[in-house]
């Protein structure tokens, strides 16, 4: 179970107890300050009965004791222990005793300030010997030192046992309380991003006939908060985290993907992430200039490595092209301008003669969803520089044509289902036909002014055809889209590229199914996220296996997941708002609604969202009927 609220995170089972197995501890900036913290009441460790998040940032064990073992079976002590991400703990004995009662209470503390990736690798090291610092222990390490403190005092402080010792007086159905703070040198009282009292993400509600849309969103909001960061040099911009426990980091493609799904909570998240990777852009006049930067990411056993760099390099102008459509003030939009000049230049460059964008390392494939990110980038990108009075739209969207016409003939398989397309083009021209779950790509094109899509690099024919395919068995798992499907060769449904179910691109999937009129197989992918949100707690982790799902089964955790995730808590928000077909124009005064006809959780209330930087409502019938509630001054509805 993890608790977060970045840079901190505590990571323990559902025991309470942290051990310093595994990954078990409190970590602060990517190092475990506390790796143990073991409770023990009257000589015995309470039986745990419960654990659940109450908020991303804190945890609830309880735990049981027999403290008469003469009067029968029942516990007459409940011991609870509510831990937050930061460090502290409260850690209550309830009595329900018709005694007073006094107890020992002793808990063992030991830190060895290991990095999380060496803890990862199962090296973290010896732990480190303890000091009597004020009410508690402290332990320094090369790394630098935490101490943890306890109010009351301790009665006893064993430094060479790692050991805090109370005697608690309790009255007769009475209760008693400790607190502990885990403090890493030079760390100050700062609060955490998402805990300010101004959030860069709106506090949007769900309601409806449907209650788990109403914990979904709720909980993806959370995550999100909790998943937030500062640019230490721009303390006003704000990013999100990829995820935790392993990317507790700026991962720039992913950082893009959950801003721009998270714009209907506001532009200050998306204004902060673009800024901050504006400030990464390589410059100069290298075959590189322009790009963002990004690490290399497996992409299963067809393909090699793909870079990420290219994806967010696409994504940085159509993230500002979109987050201007939902009310980015214009000033921020011509200051970011020109980074996304230098992205929409990168492209060009170098496509140069050809048609696809290739990747960036000799020999590599040119990629099925990069074309896709190219083409959405390329449309966009025009219809930004033609809002801001900037040359070089007619000539992306020439390319963008010229892309389109290729690609329906170049990337399609024809087959006896109706073909298909490749997931790649090799150099020399030869198609990979394994499909995977990143051709949902094909269906996000992008937003355009006035409530329109941008078109896509897929034909009407080929564009349902490849709805058939997602909404089929073999990649709708039941609990979301595969990322490749059972009869392809390599499936595995634990494979993070081969075969498990990656909330994003399934969010992806549904969003790009519904826009384009595909409600049954856009239908069926919600209600398997849907169920499989409801068996995480709403928490929706990164990834789960693609195990098919059974009337009385759930979704199997994947061991590697991050949870939370940025971009699986933003797909939260997406499939949600995708609903009730939200397209605003805030440039032009209008919002469009295209809302799924069948309406299939039935009535939808979504409220506290943000067009142009005022709250919007919107509600959805049963009749699949969408009705504006709320909306800033002067923004009319859309045809």
């Amino acid at each position: 179970m993890i608790c977060v609220a970045l840079p901190s995170l505590a990571v323990s089972t559902e025991q309470g107890q942290l051990t310093g197995q595994g990954l078990e501890g409190v970590y602060h900036a990517g190092r475990r300050v506390l790796s143990r913290c073991q409770v023990r009441v009257a000589g015995r460790e309470p039986l745990p009965v419960q654990a659940h998040l109450t908020a991303a940032d804190r945890i609830r064990f309880v735990g049981t004791l027999r403290t008469s073992p003469h009067a029968g079976p029942d516990p007459d002590v409940v011991v609870e222990r509510d831990r937050h991400a930061d460090g502290r703990e409260r850690i209550t004995l309830h009595s329900a005793a018709p005694r007073a009662l006094r107890l020992p209470v002793e808990v063992a503390l030991g830190a060895d300030l290991a990095p999380l990736g060496a803890v990862a690798a199962g090296h973290p090291g010896p732990e480190l010997p303890a000091t009597v610092h004020d009410a508690g222990l402290r332990w320094t390490g090369a790394g630098g030192g935490s101490s943890v403190t306890a109010e009351p005092p301790p009665a006893d402080a064993l430094a060479s046992a790692g050991l805090l010792r109370w005697e608690l007086e309790i009255p007769p159905g009475g209760s008693a309380a400790i607190e502990l703070w885990v403090r890493p040198d030079g760390a100050g009282a700062t609060r955490p991003v998402g805990r300010t009292a101004v959030s860069p993400l709106a506090t949007a509600q769900a309601t409806g006939d449907d209650p788990r849309v109403t914990a979904l969103l709720r909980t993806s909001i959370e995550d999100l908060r909790a998943l937030l960061l500062r640019d230490p040099a721009h303390p006003s911009d704000t990013y999100p985290a990829a995820g935790a426990p392993w990317r507790c980091g700026l991962a720039p493609a992913e950082a893009l993907a959950a801003a721009r799904m998270a714009l209907p909570l506001g532009t200050r998240l998306a204004a902060g992430t673009l800024r901050t990777l504006a400030r990464t852009q390589l410059t100069g006049r290298g075959p590189q200039a322009g790009m963002i930067p990004g690490p290399r990411r497996d992409a299963g056993g067809h393909l090699p490595p793909s870079c990420t760099g290219t994806e967010a390099t696409l994504l940085f102008p159509v993230l500002l092209a979109e987050a201007r459509r939902w009310g980015l003030p214009e000033q921020e939009t011509e200051e970011l301008l020109p980074a996304a000049e230098r992205c929409l230049a990168w492209l060009r460059r170098t496509v140069g003669e050809g048609v696809y964008l290739p990747d960036p390392r000799p020999g590599g494939p040119a990629r099925c969803e990069t074309q896709a990110h190219a083409h959405r980038a390329a449309l966009l990108g025009a219809d930004l520089l033609d809002a801001c009075g900037r040359p070089g739209g007619a000539g992306l969207r020439d390319w963008a044509q010229t892309l389109r016409t290729a690609f329906r003939d170049d990337f399609w398989l024809e087959d006896r289902s109706g073909g298909r397309p490749a997931a790649a083009r090799a150099p020399d021209g030869r198609p990979v036909p394994h499909l995977g779950a990143t051709a949902a790509h094909l269906l996000d094109t992008g937003l355009l002014g006035g409530g329109r899509l941008a078109d896509g690099l897929l034909g009407r024919v080929q564009t349902e055809q490849l709805a058939r395919l997602l909404g089929s068995p073999a990649w709708d798992s039941g609990w979301g889209l595969r990322t490749l499907g059972t009869k392809e060769d390599g499936y595995n449904p634990f494979g993070h590229r081969t075969g498990a179910v990656r909330v994003h691109e399934t969010a992806v999937a549904i969003a790009g199914l519904a826009a384009a009129g595909y409600e049954k197989e856009a239908t069926s992918l919600l209600t398997g996220l849907l169920g499989a949100a409801e068996a995480f707690a709403h928490r929706l982790p990164e990834m789960y296996a693609g195990e098919q799902r059974t009337g009385a089964g759930a979704p199997l955790p994947h061991p590697a997941a991050c949870c939370p995730a940025a971009t699986a808590a933003a797909s939260g928000v997406l499939v949600l708002t995708a609903l009730a077909g939200i397209r605003p124009d805030a440039p032009a005064g209008t919002v469009t609604l295209r809302p799924l006809r069948g309406a299939p959780l039935g009535e939808l209330g979504l409220t506290g969202l943000r067009i142009a930087a005022a709250p919007f409502s919107v509600r959805v019938s049963r009749l699949g009927l969408a009705m504006v509630e709320e909306a800033a001054d002067g923004l009319q509805l859309g045809g």
